[in-house]
């Protein structure tokens, strides 16, 4: 097992462009450079920070976020957002606190009151009228 210096900026394109599931030849064409010069670039220890700024950008990221990654942040960073995420009920644990069918029927219920309330509006409508014609 071989080990890398922790400040390889080759390697953490390299391994940044492999978490975006990128391959060399599609970071080298949003570049305009070789396959070549991309494998070049990814192992180099450093980069110009022009080309730097540049090769983040079409990773999508910072070129801090380039300087300052590691697999062992990234791994902690998505542990703690997938602790976030199951104990905020978007995880496995979503239970409903109410039973959809009961919503449903007091739904149902609620708008069979309202048209019985419409149609007693309708019939006094009507005795209303009835009334002012027979007095007219």
């Amino acid at each position: 097992m071989t080990t890398t210096k922790p400040n390889h900026i080759g390697r953490k394109i390299a391994r940044i462009r492999e978490l975006r599931g990128m391959k060399q030849e599609a970071l080298a064409h949003e570049l305009g450079i070789s396959q070549q010069s991309v494998s070049h670039m990814e192992q180099s220890e450093s980069l110009e920070d022009s080309k730097l700024e540049e090769v983040a950008k079409v990773l999508g990221v910072t070129k801090e976020g380039i300087e300052n990654f590691s697999d062992e942040a990234m791994i902690n960073y998505f542990n703690t957002f997938n602790d976030t995420v199951s104990s905020s009920n978007f995880g496995h644990q979503n239970t409903c606190t109410f039973n959809p069918l009961d919503k449903l029927v007091e739904a149902y219920e609620e708008n069979k009151k309202l048209y019985e309330r419409l149609v007693q509006a309708e019939k006094d409508k009507v005795s209303y009228l009835e009334e002012l014609l027979k007095k007219n």
